[in-house]
């Protein structure tokens, strides 16, 4: 029992690692590494480095080659168009579930604590530091819907879209107009009106979406 306890957290630190360096851009779409080659990077045997290559192949992050490992699969505009479109449904429904709830708890106060994170770091043009708080509200608000399910889905998507998200920071515009949506959306779930906070965010969801396509497409970042 012990070692099979062992082989697990070797294969989630394996999952976690190369995760976080697909999401990070440190392993870039398109390229190719075998079991070898990731088990010496982290100091690894080959079974837990499988184990982890297997469960990103099924969140969509990599694609696995026979005989050759695995591949970080790259993303298209029509990936992006249809991961905003998936993410505009599923966000929209959470914000409208969060807004209908009796007990919202702190998530209200959070968001909007969130929301300030976002404003304190485009003062100091901090583009970094506006994306972290932005997921975090993102997260929040899903959270808020109290899904399980929901919340899972809509991760595994933004998780897909996170690497082009880091890519546009530096030649989108500066996301005033993200944090204003932000808290339009917060006032209609703390006014607890289900039907304002899931128009509201389904908006700026297409708007953000659609920005990140047309600078993907405009700057040729990644295949059309």
């Amino acid at each position: 029992m012990r070692r099979r306890k062992g082989r697990a957290s070797f294969a989630d630190n394996a999952y976690h690692e190369l995760r976080a360096r697909i999401l990070d851009n440190r392993m870039l779409p398109g390229e190719q590494f075998t079991e070898v080659e990731i088990a010496t990077l982290l100091k690894m045997s080959r079974t837990p480095v499988r184990e982890a290559m297997l469960r990103l192949a099924g969140e969509g992050l990599v694609e696995m080659r026979p005989r050759h490992g695995m591949r970080i699969k790259s993303i298209s505009v029509v990936d992006m168009r249809e991961i905003y479109e998936v993410l505009m449904a599923l966000e929209s429904v959470a914000a409208g579930l969060a807004a209908a709830r009796e007990d919202q708890g702190d998530y209200v106060e959070r968001m909007r604590a969130a929301i300030r994170k976002m404003d304190e770091a485009l003062e100091h043009d901090d583009r970094k530091a506006w994306a972290v708080a932005d997921e975090q509200f993102h997260n929040l608000l899903v959270e808020a819907a109290g899904n399980a399910r929901i919340k899972e889905l809509v991760q595994t998507f933004v998780d897909q879209s996170h690497r082009v998200r880091m890519l546009t920071l530096p030649i989108r515009p500066l996301p005033v107009l993200s944090n204003r949506d932000h808290e339009a959306v917060v006032e209609a779930v703390a006014a607890r009106d289900p039907e304002r906070a899931r128009a509201l965010h389904h908006d700026h969801r297409r708007r953000s979406g659609q920005l990140l396509v047309d600078l993907l497409a405009s700057h040729g970042l990644i295949r059309a």
